[in-house]
């Protein structure tokens, strides 16, 4: 559509075009700003604007409900019928849909949904920028270079149906990824952040925290590979917390797929499987980690429908006290396991540790390993949730409470879920930015772990 065209005008114009059975509309309006920086100086800078569209069309057969969906960027005018037509032809030219469901019902239109999309822009950085000019100085002066990115995003959704509803969300996403590096190039660590609006950052102490960590790096230390006791910062541990979140649909634990199967159809919730009285929750209310409060599936898949587009999403405990309490489901998959509907939600937080900061953490470790993040974490077995991966940008040797220098990179051959058994101190949960899946999750909070025999199963030469 036009640039003039109001979000909600195109989702009223395509359930007016529908003639399937039911019909829900997705329209996201896309606004973006980014920075990116190298040897202490902005190289580039730019902001982006979009808008997508995906109808989902329902049909009504003998054998059941039928379902298409088709989603296109940039719509136009004249685009929008034949997008209406091609989700009502690839719906009658599916079979039956599994996961079929009444369209959610009709409730309360959003106030807002008739208001133009909220947008983001260079003014995001106002403050942001002048004081990232700061680190640059801080740097330059102290020997080192800062290399980064940082990204705002803001995504304004709305979602209509035949049944009724008309509900919105406006979701901000920012991430903020700083490297420091010596000049040689020898040396280097990373910092990450995740942030709405970039109020709450603070690149001169993420400066601060890297020219520290590139000072233990002075002095190197070659160990082999072993099970060594090692904290895993907040980082690490939310990439690790991420991926069991993605590993734990009901469906395939009742089937007998994953590490949350148990034998005869049945999963392991009710079942203890953290030594720490930790929780795992999602909750879209989570002050700073705010997301959607109703469910946008875009796609049906193993634990999302198409057909929940708009149910309500509220808190949920996947662990509860250290017990496995929900896995996540659709109205479908619920049905099938007889297990709480509950989707995914969009933040993750890891708590129930004490409050101790991982500088404190360290000042208790007699000897072990500090991580700064993971990298390149790949599943190697669903049945057990084994993960491999790497370590990256900085793992240093802890001597009676002190950091004594930098050691090499390791792989490392570990399960989330075998982690949670073995953690034997977690810390103060905190904001952090998973650095593996910042691409696609952002929203999280955790503690950092020690876990005292972590596997190192090889050394790593990677940087």
């Amino acid at each position: 559509m036009s640039s003039r065209s109001k979000p909600h005008e195109i989702v009223e114009r395509a359930l007016a075009l529908s003639r399937a059975d039911g019909c829900v509309v997705i329209a996201d309006e896309n606004s973006s700003a980014n920075l990116r920086w190298a040897g202490n100086a902005l190289t580039t800078n730019g902001v982006t604007r979009g808008r997508n569209l995906t109808v989902v069309a329902t049909v009504d057969g003998a054998q059941g409900t039928a379902s298409g969906v088709v989603s296109r960027a940039a719509v136009t005018e004249d685009d929008l019928e034949p997008l209406v037509r091609a989700a009502e032809a690839a719906a009658r030219e599916a079979g039956p849909a599994e996961d079929a469901q009444p369209l959610v019902a009709a409730r309360p239109a959003d106030a807002a949904f008739t208001e133009p999309p909220a947008e983001t822009g260079p003014e995001v950085f106002a403050d942001f920028a002048p004081a990232l000019g700061e680190a640059f100085g801080a740097a330059r002066a102290g020997g080192r270079e800062l290399y980064g990115f940082a990204y705002h995003a803001l995504t304004s959704t709305y979602l209509g149906t035949s049944t009724g509803l008309r509900l919105r969300h406006d979701q901000p996403t920012g991430t903020l990824e700083v490297n420091a590096k010596s000049p040689d190039r020898t040396k280097s660590a990373w910092a990450g952040a995740s942030t709405r609006d970039f109020r709450d950052v603070d690149p001169l102490a993420m400066d601060a925290d890297l020219a520290r960590r590139l000072a233990w790096a002075e002095r190197k230390v070659e160990l082999p590979a072993g099970r060594y006791e090692t904290l895993l910062p907040p980082s690490a541990v939310a990439d690790l917390m991420v991926y069991q979140l993605w590993s734990s649909g009901a469906r395939d634990a009742a089937e007998g797929r994953t590490v949350f199967s148990r034998p005869g159809g049945r999963t392991r919730v009710g079942e203890k499987l953290a030594s720490l009285p930790l929780t795992l929750r999602s909750d879209p209310a989570e002050p700073g980690l705010e997301s959607a409060p109703f469910a946008l599936a875009h796609s049906s898949g193993d634990d999302t429908s198409v057909f929940d587009n708009g149910l309500p999403v509220g808190p949920v405990d996947w662990l509860c006290d250290g017990v496995l309490t929900s896995l996540v489901t659709s109205r479908h998959t619920a049905a099938l396991t007889g297990l709480p509907v509950a989707p995914s939600g969009g933040n993750l937080v890891l708590e129930g540790g004490g409050e101790q900061s991982l500088d404190e953490m360290v000042a208790g470790t007699g000897r072990g390993l500090l991580l700064t993040c993971l990298w390149y974490i790949r599943e190697v077995d669903p049945a057990t949730l084994l993960l491999t991966g790497l370590t990256r940008d900085g793992v240093y040797l802890v001597e009676d409470g002190e950091v004594t220098g930098e050691v090499n990179n390791f792989r490392f051959n570990e399960s989330p879920v075998d982690l949670l058994g073995r953690a034997a101190e977690a810390g103060r949960t905190e904001r952090t930015l998973p650095r593996e899946w910042s691409d696609w999750f952002t929203r999280a909070a955790a503690p950092a772990l020690r876990i005292p025999d972590f596997n190192m199963s090889s050394v790593s030469r990677g940087v």
